[in-house]
């Protein structure tokens, strides 16, 4: 396997993961301050992680029985 980094294909595969879960969940922030008109301020950053864990839980759900 190709190393890059000190990293291998799977732990380069699982960043990209955690970066598509990190975007999932920003883009839901803003869809849901979009579509409702709530502005979440200060507590944006808190919304964003919480709809990434969100994201990765449903994505676990999904993929257990796989």
């Amino acid at each position: 396997m190709s190393e890059r980094f000190g990293m291998d294909t799977k732990e380069w595969a699982s960043i990209g993961k955690g970066l598509l879960i990190a975007a999932v969940g920003a883009g839901l922030t803003y869809l849901t301050q979009w579509i409702s008109g709530a502005d979440f301020g200060d507590y944006t950053p808190m919304i964003v992680a919480a709809l990434s864990v969100l994201t990765n839980l449903v994505r676990k759900w999904t993929t257990v029985n796989k």
